[in-house]
């Protein structure tokens, strides 16, 4: 029994391994895809910032978003966080392998509701109608963030030279990229590894170590796929629009994360880059790829709760 049991441990650790993997190979997008596709950062110099930015984030604020997902949303076995660590890994990596950016939130809390509904044990829906509120008002309001930032730099920079203003806004590019590295880990990390930290299998510390490594691993392998999607395939961006969208999202990520809100900075990324392309024309937003982003958001966690309830339940 005692073998048995060691081994039905090593699921969450292999399963984390792949989720905080997956991560890295999503979400350099969201910190440095705008930099890259602007020409600002080489995709190399990206993903070492990356590490340093996320291992940051994770151990100064990552503990309350791994409350929020890993003691007070549903009450945890080995059994639930084992499936639901499984299903959102296997869902990132095929998503990733589409080059669609994808929620691993959504997956993530979904696949651990559905799961612990089919176990019978308690489930907080309070909790989970205040995460789902959260997915629905952290683009929005990244959304308008952008639209502020940018009506105010638009202000700011018009009484600059030229010259002085591209510097400044490669800098300030950085800077809101690097924002969005930081949430990362305090936010998006911290959701991966929550049930793992919380069930006591890892200390935050050691979680934080391991999964910044293994997102970097994720970042270095194939988070180029991705870049494209986000920093080229909603609108066109230049450094100016791209600092808009990027600080507007990085703001209300970090909002959400004070809160303790587990949140996607892909969906915040995305309103953020909408608002400055809506902002400067509706002809350069590109319809058809926002649809299918809209559709990955919706279907990703009904697929995920249905696929935890339903593994779930052959095994309960």
């Amino acid at each position: 029994m005692a073998g048995g049991s060691n081994i039905l441990e090593l699921i969450p650790f292999i399963a984390g391994a792949f989720i905080a993997f997956s991560i890295g190979s999503n979400d350099t997008s969201n910190s440095y895809g705008i930099s890259i596709g602007c020409g600002i950062l080489s995709f190399r110099r990206a993903i070492y910032l990356l590490f340093f930015l996320v291992f940051l984030g994770i151990v100064l604020q990552g503990q309350k978003v791994m409350r929020t997902v890993g003691s007070e949303l549903v009450d945890l076995n080995i059994h639930i966080i084992s499936i639901s660590l499984i299903i959102s890994s296997i869902a990132i990596i095929l998503s990733n392998w589409k080059k669609l950016p994808v929620s691993s939130h959504q997956a993530i809390v979904s696949s651990l509701v559905g799961s612990g509904l089919a176990f019978g044990v308690s489930v907080d829906f309070n909790t989970l109608i205040r995460i789902v509120e959260s997915w629905v008002i952290s683009p929005v309001s990244a959304f308008f963030a952008s639209v502020i930032v940018y009506r105010i730099m638009e202000s700011v920079v018009s009484k600059m030279p030229p010259l002085k203003v591209e510097r400044a806004v490669r800098y300030l590019l950085l800077l809101s990229g690097s924002l969005i590295a930081y949430n990362t880990g305090a936010n998006e990390l911290a959701t991966a590894l929550g049930p793992i930290v919380c069930y006591g299998l890892l200390t935050p510390l050691q979680a934080g170590i391991a999964g910044t490594a293994l997102l970097w691993l994720g970042a270095y392998l194939l988070g180029s796929r991705v870049v494209e999607t986000v920093g080229k395939g909603i609108t066109s961006l230049d450094p100016f629009s791209g600092f808009s969208a990027q600080m507007g999202a990085g703001i209300s990520v970090l909002l959400f994360t004070s809160l303790g809100m587990p949140i996607s900075t892909t969906y915040c990324i995305i309103g953020g880059v909408t608002g400055v392309g809506i902002l400067k024309s509706t002809k350069t937003i590109r319809s058809p790829f926002l649809k299918k982003i809209f559709l990955s958001w919706v279907i990703t966690p009904l697929t995920a709760m249905i696929l935890g309830y339903s593994i779930s339940s052959l095994l309960a």
